[in-house]
């Protein structure tokens, strides 16, 4: 096992990927991050590399020296998860493997299915409802079966992401938009359904913290978080509307969700196709238990909610502009 303090983050441009590349560093890793696209003229002390997570000497070649491989690299949009998402983990574990490294693999609720529901243990049975949902059993299985390999894994699972630099997520993509002062919130879920909310900061700092303990860890150590849990679907609703009042907007239109027409749509757009297949995820209520992680850590990192919203609308550009203005100057 390596045991130098450098890390390779997968997926740095999106929400997760992001939010650990900035925590591991500002508790004094050595950060690399991997891109397709542009290299960030900003570097702010993390090293970008040109590559590709599809490419396995890409991958390998930038996790040589690496004692941890974040995984948080995703298809955009929902999209081509059967093409791209089993590929990528093959191309983590065997630059995990050739290098001694242990992966870091942000999880979903997806690999259940209503059978396990209401409230997800680690260990509750994986019988998923969905193409995406079973696609997220067969990566874990295979991280699994390379533990047999020296492989070491530590997952966390959450639920829905929120946060000020989350890109796709319900929250920014369904409840408001980004970019715009909020006016109308919309609610997917069904009245009076319960929702597990994750702060992504609270997440990430929940698997440094795991990190530093990940030698007296399982080789595949399983670990869910409570998050915000949200009993009846108007706890969100009722953050956001004090994070728009509190900064002096008006206060927003309460909606349901148009599921009528992303279900009109869905033939012409493949991200609705996908939005529709996880609606199941909307229509009951899904909680999970974290007396595992409890038990390593002590406490599980949560951000009020209140502060964790305005936070997140701040960052999303949906505060008036005197209050983005105000909020600035603190």
């Amino acid at each position: 096992m390596t045991s130098s303090k450098t890390v390779l983050v997968l997926g740095a441009t999106g929400g997760i990927g992001g939010e650990m590349a900035r925590q591991l560093r500002n508790a004094g890793w050595e950060v690399r991050a991997l891109t397709r696209g542009t290299i960030p003229q900003q570097c702010d002390g993390i090293t970008w590399l040109g590559g590709d997570a599809m490419n396995r000497d890409d991958v390998m070649a930038a996790a040589r020296g690496c004692s941890v491989i974040v995984h948080a690299v995703n298809p955009p949009g929902y999209r081509r998860w059967a093409e791209l998402v089993l590929p990528m983990i093959d191309n983590t574990i065997a630059a995990a493997i050739a290098h001694g490294a242990t992966i870091v693999l942000p999880g979903t609720v997806y690999n259940f299915g209503p059978l396990a529901f209401p409230v997800l243990h680690e260990d509750s049975p994986q019988q998923p409802h969905t193409r995406k949902g079973a696609i997220r059993v067969e990566l874990e299985q295979r991280l699994h079966a390379a533990s047999a390999h020296g492989c070491r894994t530590i997952i966390v699972r959450a639920g829905d992401f929120f946060g000020p630099h989350v890109g796709n997520s319900w929250f920014s993509q369904g409840m408001v938009k980004p970019g715009e002062v909020v006016s109308t919130i919309y609610l997917p879920g069904d009245p009076g359904v319960g929702h597990q909310w994750s702060y992504l900061p609270d997440v990430a700092s929940t698997m440094v913290q795991l990190l530093e303990r990940r030698d007296a860890l399982e080789p595949v150590a399983i670990f869910h978080m409570a998050g915000h849990w949200d009993a009846d679907g108007t706890q969100m609703r009722e953050a956001i509307v004090n994070a728009v009042t509190a900064t002096g907007g008006t206060r927003p239109a309460v909606k349901a969700f148009p599921w009528w027409f992303i279900t009109l749509a869905s033939p012409l757009k493949s991200t609705f196709r996908e939005l529709r297949e996880m609606r199941y995820l909307w229509k009951l209520p899904v909680r999970m238990d974290n007396s595992r992680l409890l038990a390593v850590l002590g406490r599980e990192p949560h951000t009020p909610l209140d502060e964790a919203v305005q936070k997140t609308l701040e960052g999303m550009g949906c505060l008036s502009t005197e209050a983005r203005s105000d909020l600035a100057r603190l």
